[in-house]
């Protein structure tokens, strides 16, 4: 068995963004991802799938070309290989990655 609490040592970095790995089980890894204000947009595209909500804190991704603004509940699915970049953050933004590889 394996319990923890998502908002433990939950404080932001002074810049950028940090990757927890919560959990990894065969083809499934979750990462609790806790933002900063100051980020430097990087593009990102991957060989896996990777569902994402935003638990709290506000976010702009630009997915394959198109601005996607997310407020606390929103989730978006980035299938393999879709290029997306995180372009604005708020302090404490705190994202639950769910990515699943083949």
């Amino acid at each position: 068995m394996q319990s923890g609490n998502l908002f433990s040592d939950a404080a932001s970095p002074q810049v950028g963004e940090r990757f927890d790995t919560i959990l990894t089980h065969k083809n499934l890894v979750i990462e609790r991802i806790i933002s900063s204000a100051v980020i430097a947009p990087q593009e990102y595209i991957q060989t896996q799938d990777e569902w994402v909500l935003l638990i709290q804190g506000e976010a702009e991704l630009r997915v394959n070309g198109t601005l996607v603004s997310l407020h606390k509940g929103d989730y978006v699915f980035l299938p393999a290989a879709v290029p997306h970049i995180v372009e604005r953050t708020v302090d404490g933004t705190v994202w639950l990655a769910i990515h699943l590889h083949n």
